[in-house]
């Protein structure tokens, strides 16, 4: 799919649910990322970091994740397993860092949305961009 039809896709699902003002509520809406670790934008990254961790706006489906490549060059070398803390809001992936390397890893995407909340709303796609230090 390109990017200007994944664009008026996402623009098409955003006014029909703004359209919607008065169903809105936290329950009602996909999930969203709220919190990345690393921080998203990052530079100065630890290469030594074991885990990428991303938090969402609300609980979400046991062994259900999409951690997508935007390249196989800028995705880590994954070291184990994904799993979801107890609160069931951040999924943690095990990595291997390299040093002065730039990541982009999409959380979910256009083709892969297998972070979803428990009702089966997907998260909105999400572009994790960090770099590492020499």
């Amino acid at each position: 799919m390109s990017r200007a039809l994944f664009a008026v896709i996402a623009l098409t699902l955003f006014l029909d649910v703004a359209g919607r003002a008065d169903d809105v509520t936290l329950a009602s809406m996909p999930p969203v990322v709220v919190k990345t670790n690393p921080v998203a934008g990052a530079s100065d990254v630890d290469p030594k970091v074991a885990e990428i961790r991303v938090t969402f706006s609300k609980p979400m489906a046991d062994e259900s994740w999409s951690w997508s490549t935007l390249s196989e060059e800028s995705f880590p070398q994954v070291n184990g397993k994904p799993s979801y803390q107890k609160d069931q809001r951040t999924c943690v992936l095990p990595v291997k860092l390299l040093p002065g390397k730039t990541y982009a890893i999409w959380i979910n995407s256009n083709k892969f949305h297998n972070f979803k909340d428990p009702d089966g709303r997907p998260a909105v796609p999400y572009l994790l961009v960090f770099k590492t230090s020499e």
